[in-house]
């Protein structure tokens, strides 16, 4: 079965890296003869990263000649569909589904968050196109409402959940050898991840952060550990706000594989998260979260698992991260929701059988 999928890969996101080594898994499990294309910001990077063919970006006469020898076309996951971090991408992304829909191929949108869309073309573009593939998964509820909203009703749609949420957690024993490279071990106390990124209001929003990691340290001896999930621009992010702090903290400067990733963030004994999948990360290895928002899909996911952050970046203040800190570490039962994150990587999973039975229908 030969599959094309189209999504921000290739740029060293860790969470888009982590979405796509997710959806790979469990697609592998489910198909015995799977033949996968990414279309990449960098296709070595991605060849080498996850085993799969790829494609340029911007090389149009490869996606297409791709597109047309697939079964199915999958645009996701992740926020693909939405203008308010780019303006353009939301136009490449609709462009790509266009080009599958008029060579007769099948369409899948997997697992999207959708939205927020901003602007008549763009809303009307998303109503004549996304109306048109044959099947929609959306990762969280927001994600129906805002369908609802562009009045795209035709296609099947199913509310499942972030492709990440069916990844396996990684052995503690990567983390654990990171931290030691870092002369770190779980026996110096208690370790805080934080990850980070730069937004609007970020000049606040660190100044704040740096005091509220500060009052930590004093108050429970902590060590402070910045994990990028975006490289290099987390790293210059963790390290503008390390700058302004009093106490010492460790930003981690490597480009991390997801394994290692996940496997970091399971050392944690909590993880103050910006990235929504450094925040998923968490839910996946059972470690507490104080999510900071900047974006719905932080709010929708929080919500998903029985939580809600604790403020935007524009508007929480050091003495709300200090407190709510606290308040996590002496708390155990503050642990991300069993149950619920029980549910939730089973509809991730459902994401992939969904798209295998679509693949094997008869146009």
């Amino acid at each position: 079965m030969k599959i094309v999928v189209s999504g921000y890969y290739g740029s060293k996101n860790g969470g888009d890296e982590a979405m796509l080594a997710a959806m790979l898994e469990v697609l592998r499990e489910e198909i015995s003869d799977l033949q996968v294309t990414v279309i990449s910001l960098n296709p070595e990077y991605t060849r080498r990263r996850h085993n799969v063919e790829a494609v340029p970006m911007a090389d149009i006469f490869s996606i297409i000649k791709k597109i047309r020898a697939a079964d199915l076309l999958i645009s996701g996951g992740g926020s693909l569909l939405q203008n308010v971090t780019s303006g353009r991408s939301l136009y490449y992304y609709l462009t790509i589904i266009f080009f599958a829909l008029a060579l007769g191929r099948k369409v899948m949108l997997y697992a999207q968050g959708i939205g927020p869309i901003r602007g008549f073309l763009a809303h009307k573009l998303m109503n004549l196109i996304i109306n048109r593939v044959d099947l929609i998964t959306v990762r969280d509820r927001g994600s129906l409402e805002e369908l609802e909203r562009l009045k795209i009703t035709r296609p099947k749609i199913f509310c499942t959940a972030d492709p990440v949420l069916a990844i396996k957690p990684a052995p503690s024993e990567i983390g654990e050898e990171i931290l030691a490279h870092h002369d770190l071990k779980k026996s110096d106390g208690k370790f805080i991840g934080v990850a980070v990124r730069h937004w609007l209001g970020w000049g606040k929003f660190q100044v704040e952060l740096a005091a509220a990691l500060d009052k930590i340290i004093d108050a429970t001896d902590a060590k402070i550990i910045f994990i990028p999930m975006k490289f290099p621009e987390d790293i210059r992010s963790a390290a503008q706000t390390a700058e302004l702090m009093k106490k010492k903290c460790v930003v981690f400067e490597e480009e991390f594989t997801t394994q290692e990733i996940l496997s970091l963030v399971g050392c944690m004994d909590l993880l103050i998260g910006v990235r929504l999948h450094a925040l998923i990360f968490a839910g996946v290895t059972g470690v507490p979260m104080l999510g900071i928002s900047y974006d719905p899909k932080i709010e929708r996911f929080l919500d998903s698992i029985g939580d809600k952050p604790l403020g935007s970046m524009a508007s929480v203040t050091a003495d709300e991260i200090f407190d709510a800190t606290l308040k996590k570490l002496s708390q155990h039962q503050n642990l991300p929701d069993d149950r619920l994150l029980k549910k939730l990587s089973a509809l991730a999973r459902q994401n992939a059988k969904l798209a295998v039975a679509l693949a094997e229908e008869k146009k």
